[in-house]
């Protein structure tokens, strides 16, 4: 169901439904309900990951939720990074931990963006409100190795301008003249001078050879299934689409069946599908 990546495996000897104990080191506030924590493993090893991937957190005495990992691939020995938004009790007790707080931690799990893949070709990148975390470890690979890829264009679309994600690195990454981005929002107010409209009105705008092109996408799934369609309008072909998907993920190995998709487990199948795969599945009504 699923192509072939390189993901780091979980190291030998640790038990894969064991969380590792961690302390958060640094708590930071992106949005009025969306943080980000650093975390350092007490074992002291880092947990190396592959951009895409995702751990299960624990709140100790709440429960365990998937995570998508946040941070950059190259500098996991300086802690892991999550980036959460609190929706439920879980995923609230997670951003309500501060530095030296405990939590736990298992993965990575799942398979991950093919980074390598779009070496010599362009990278188009369209990501709807929290989808730019688990973009955001894609984005750092690519820029660290920029002359091993062609245009690079980043379309990201938030609910308000309050909402963008990441504002601070998007404007640094905005100052580089190796790379388009564009910024839409649903709705703004007199002080928004930027696009308005879907991320996916931004697709025809961009710079990029479709048929050598390899894109990633991600955010809530009719934005990733209109992203696709206008990308595919633009004769980017499903088979150079990736998106990732998120669903409800109990054990992260797939054993529990809460991530099922038609014979595909997310956690263990995914969460990154390559489009050809991917779409007969989400045309099916409530799979």
């Amino acid at each position: 169901m699923a192509y072939t990546a390189e993901a780091p495996a979980i190291a030998a000897g640790d038990d894969p439904m064991v969380p590792r104990i961690g302390r958060v080191r640094r708590r930071v506030r992106e949005l009025s309900d969306v943080w980000t924590l650093t975390v350092e493993m007490e074992d002291g090893r880092p947990l190396a990951f592959a951009p895409g991937q995702f751990n299960m957190l624990t709140a100790f005495g709440v429960g365990e939720a998937a995570i998508s990992i946040s941070g950059d691939r190259d500098r996991a020995d300086s802690g892991l990074i999550h980036t959460i938004r609190a929706v439920g009790p879980v995923s609230g007790a997670l951003t309500r931990l501060g530095p030296g707080d405990v939590i736990g931690v298992r993965g990575p799990f799942g398979v991950g963006w093919p980074v390598d893949a779009a070496k010599g070709s362009d990278v188009v990148i369209v990501a709807g409100g929290l989808g730019l975390a688990p973009l955001r470890p894609l984005i750092y690979a690519v820029l660290a190795s920029r002359k091993d890829y062609g245009r690079f264009a980043l379309l990201f679309g938030a609910r308000t301008p309050a909402d963008i994600l990441f504002r601070r690195e998007i404007e640094q990454w905005r100052r580089r003249l190796d790379v388009e981005i564009q910024v839409t929002v649903d709705t703004s107010g007199e002080d928004w001078y930027g696009n308005v409209g879907v991320v996916t009105a931004l697709v025809p705008q961009a710079s990029f050879d479709p048929q050598n092109t390899i894109a990633y996408v991600c955010g809530p799934e009719v934005m990733m299934r209109f992203g696709a369609a206008a990308l595919r309008d633009a004769g980017v072909p499903d088979t150079a689409m990736y998106l990732s998907m998120e669903r409800n993920m109990k054990c992260g190995v797939g054993l529990c069946g809460h991530c099922q998709l038609g014979t595909a487990f997310v956690c263990r199948d995914g969460p990154v599908f390559r489009n050809d795969v991917l779409r007969p599945l989400m045309a099916v009504k409530e799979l």
